[in-house]
């Protein structure tokens, strides 16, 4: 196969996702009907955000049914500190195994000033790791802008990714690392293999932009970020998080985000 139509046939094994936050008010409106309607626009994956963890087992095999009939998958949900408490991890593993997801991603970081903080956190989630992998379960970790600010002359993501196992995700928010400054080529270049999953969340300088960009037309270098994340990176999903959008439009410009995908990769 020449290596044009290569590089193509393996874009296509990659599935787009939408974070579901960006349909967050939708979502607590009509949680199945929005799922569904996600579905029928084209994207392949969702994630859920943490509420999810306010389901009981029967909501979350209603959930799973609108997932199967409307051709989606859940591989991972994002989760805050109630998930990784005894009960709520308990609870989080019952409802990650209903809707079918493998991952169970840490979205924020109790505050901490020091590095020391960001290594509990490191073996906070490395225990959970080893907890999750009998079960066929992983979890991670998602960035925000903090991660990447210096502390004690450490960035916190350097010192997440040199004091978890492997099999810790680093689950990359783009937007916020271009927001701050740092490289995102050289962030996934750095950790081969470990960029399981990465949030599509675009940002532009400028005033009115910000995150109100939709995918794809904002300040971040989408095509080498996916050339590097599929040839380095050990992506197996993307997923758009669009997280401002104009009242009552986040469903219109979900469908603007991936229309936009869809343009980039043709």
């Amino acid at each position: 196969m020449p290596l044009a139509a290569s590089v193509l046939a393996q874009r296509r094994t990659i599935p787009i996702g939408l974070e579901l936050y960006s349909v967050r008010n939708e979502l607590t409106r009509d949680l199945l009907g929005t799922v569904a309607a996600v579905g029928k626009m084209g994207y392949q994956v969702v994630e859920f955000y943490a509420p999810y963890l306010d389901w009981t087992p029967a909501i979350a095999k209603d959930v799973r049914k609108v997932l199967d009939d409307n051709g989606l998958k859940c591989h991972s949900t994002h989760n805050n500190d109630p998930s990784f408490t005894p009960d709520g991890l308990k609870k989080a593993i019952e409802l990650n195994q209903i809707i079918g997801s493998q991952s169970l991603i840490r979205a924020s970081a109790p505050r901490t000033s020091t590095v020391d903080g960001w290594k509990q956190l490191a073996t906070q989630l490395s225990d959970v790791s080893a907890q999750l992998k009998p079960l066929g379960l992983a979890t991670g970790y998602h960035n925000h802008q903090t991660e990447w600010n210096a502390v004690e002359g450490q960035r916190p993501m350097d010192v997440i990714a040199a004091n978890t196992p492997n099999e810790v995700t680093l689950q990359f928010d783009v937007g916020t690392c271009v927001e701050v400054g740092a490289d995102p080529i050289a962030w996934i270049k750095a950790h081969p293999g470990r960029i399981r999953s990465v949030h599509c969340t675009d940002w532009g300088a400028g005033a009115g932009r910000g995150y109100a960009v939709a995918f794809g037309e904002g300040d971040c270098p989408w095509k080498p970020i996916f050339e590097t994340a599929e040839a380095v990176g050990g992506v197996q999903y993307y997923l758009i998080e669009q997280e401002q959008s104009a009242p009552g439009m986040a469903l219109q410009m979900a469908q603007k985000c991936l229309d936009n995908y869809k343009k980039l990769r043709a």
